[in-house]
């Protein structure tokens, strides 16, 4: 991929109670704009991700956009879908075009509002991005589907409760420092372990703490080639960035072995004429704490069967010898569904540049993104690194 990333913004993640997605997407084009140093007039192509599915009324918001600017105007403007993986698939639209010669600088918003409808509204939208002719009957939405994971994860390699738990404790510690977070609380591996009344088992064997957040908010990126990046004040290139998709029914494959996102890091990482060890950080798709324990395994950080370890013995903690999530992830950071695979970007080029503040890597340079669709259906991994030094 020949493009890079010089500049971005970044919402709240949270409840935005008297906002609209239209205020959302205003306030990340202004501040990835300002951060870049362009203007709308400079932008030669605009895609937004959303999700929608019946969150919001508003449909259609690529041209929303220009609300924060009428140098927009007569842009072409794009709305992207893709699961869970919105953002990526978005990010991915503006390399192409890049890649292509059709655009020098395209910009990038992710978007959504997820707390106007009812939670079990928000439950059946999500079950949207399953296969409804075999899934639709599962109870606890997308949870359920999770659940079923873990339950049949646990029947082949034995409860992993202890590690589900620790993950969750990880990436609540580590949102306390991101000040972007929805959830910026310690909760602790008691509290995260325990069923309570404040922690309640959803699904199969996950509690409360193993399931990310219903979130509003929004990211955005400006994207240029490479010639133009060169001359921008700060840039990070694209070393690799692979999509593989999976079919959607569980049914077709072995649910528990997340295929598609080991082949979408195999890929990348080859792609990037690196190994796994050579890099510094990993933000990754924890939507439940199974899926990041699964994507340890799928990344190569341990066998199959053997994610728990990773996680037991520290490798993945901030100072651990892979940090993952030093965000906090979605488990803490939050997951407004379009705009999630675009913050994730975000936060790795804030990691590669040295501009993560409490969050950051000490000496950072390559980061792994890793975000997910569906139950590992839409896959996308990208590596980022500084464009200079």
């Amino acid at each position: 991929m020949s493009g890079c990333v010089i500049g971005w913004g970044h919402s709240k993640f949270g409840k935005h109670d008297g906002r609209d997605i239209e205020s959302l997407i205003v306030e990340v084009t202004e501040a990835a704009l300002g951060d870049a140093g362009v203007g709308a007039a400079d932008i030669d192509a605009v895609y937004v991700g959303t999700m929608n599915g019946g969150f919001v009324r508003q449909e259609f918001p690529a041209s929303l956009v220009f609300q924060a600017d009428p140098g927009f105007r007569f842009k072409p403007a794009t709305q992207v879908e893709n699961a869970c993986a919105t953002g990526s698939a978005a990010i991915h639209q503006g390399l192409n075009a890049i890649a292509a010669g059709r655009a020098r600088l395209v910009l990038v918003v992710g978007v959504e509002k997820m707390s106007e409808v009812s939670g079990a509204r928000v439950g059946d939208i999500l079950l949207g991005a399953s296969y409804r002719k075999e899934e639709d009957a599962i109870e606890g939405g997308f949870a359920g589907i999770f659940g079923q994971i873990a339950q049949s994860y646990f029947q082949r390699y034995g409860d992993q409760s202890d590690a589900l738990a620790l993950i969750a404790a990880k990436n609540h510690k580590n949102g306390v420092a991101n000040p972007l977070a929805q959830m910026q609380k310690d909760l602790g591996y008691e509290f995260c372990r325990t069923v309570s009344d404040k922690n309640p088992i959803v699904a199969g064997p996950l509690k409360r703490t193993d399931c990310s957040l219903v979130s509003d908010g929004a990211a955005a990126l400006v994207l240029a080639d490479i010639a133009t990046a060169l001359r921008m004040p700060k840039a990070v290139v694209f070393r690799a960035a692979e999509q593989v998709n999976d079919f959607l029914p569980m049914s077709r494959r072995d649910v528990v072995a997340f295929e598609g996102p080991a082949l979408a890091w195999q890929r990348a990482l080859a792609a990037a004429g690196l190994r796994l060890d050579y890099l510094d950080l990993v933000e990754t798709h924890d939507c439940f704490t199974i899926a990041e324990l699964i994507e340890y395994e799928a990344m190569g950080l341990t066998p199959k069967g053997a994610g728990a370890r990773a996680i037991l013995e520290g490798w993945t903690e901030k100072d651990g010898r892979l940090p993952v999530n030093p965000s906090g992830g979605l488990k803490a950071k939050g997951h407004p569904i379009g705009a999630t695979g675009v913050s994730m970007h975000v936060l790795a080029a804030m990691q590669v540049t040295g501009r993560a503040g409490g969050m950051q890597i000490p000496g950072a340079k390559l980061a792994g993104v890793m975000n997910m669709g569906g139950a590992a259906v839409a896959n996308f991994v990208s590596i980022l690194e500084p464009l200079r030094g």
